[in-house]
């Protein structure tokens, strides 16, 4: 199987996974746990965030591959989170992954935290903002120089400030 195929064949798999998420989320939105300096209740993120983004930053969804327009944005800016508008990601550290998300080597210093991630039957670095803990995608090995990372991020979880 080539690469391709097998993110074609990941991508699907993702889809019916997100599906199911979608069908059977929780009442409450289980963001990464912990201690945050933007906590807002389920109301208040219900009322700044599109369905969409909540269900992604709150409830720990993932968007569909190839859907976001930011997946293709290459221009020189900031990626901020949609959640709390801080700084996560700079434009110097996006690559084309191939995955259908937006991906970067490298986050801004100290903006995104990580957890271990056990859905699924996997274990994986799931990536979250640093300042309202919304969750922003996945962690892996497999990226470009010189770090080798590829934080693959869902694009509705970000918003894109040009330079």
């Amino acid at each position: 199987m080539t690469r391709r195929g097998f993110f074609a064949w990941a991508s699907g798999v993702s889809g019916a996974f997100a599906a199911s998420r979608w069908v059977f989320r929780p009442t409450e939105a289980p963001a990464a746990g912990g201690s945050f300096e933007v906590a807002r209740s389920d109301a208040e993120w219900r009322k700044i965030l599109s369905a969409e983004q909540f269900n992604v930053l709150r409830q720990h969804g993932t968007e569909r591959p190839w859907t976001s327009p930011l997946n293709k944005e290459y221009g020189k800016g900031t990626y901020v989170c949609a959640g709390c508008e801080l700084p996560l990601f700079s434009s110097d550290t996006k690559f084309d992954s191939g995955t259908g998300w937006p991906s970067f080597w490298t986050p801004i210093e100290g903006a995104v935290g990580t957890s271990v991630d056990t859905s699924f039957f996997m274990k994986r670095t799931e990536a979250h903002c640093r300042r309202c803990g919304g969750h922003l995608g996945h962690v892996f090995d497999d990226g470009p120089k010189p770090t080798g990372l590829r934080y693959c991020i869902n694009g509705v979880s970000l918003k894109f400030v040009p330079a």
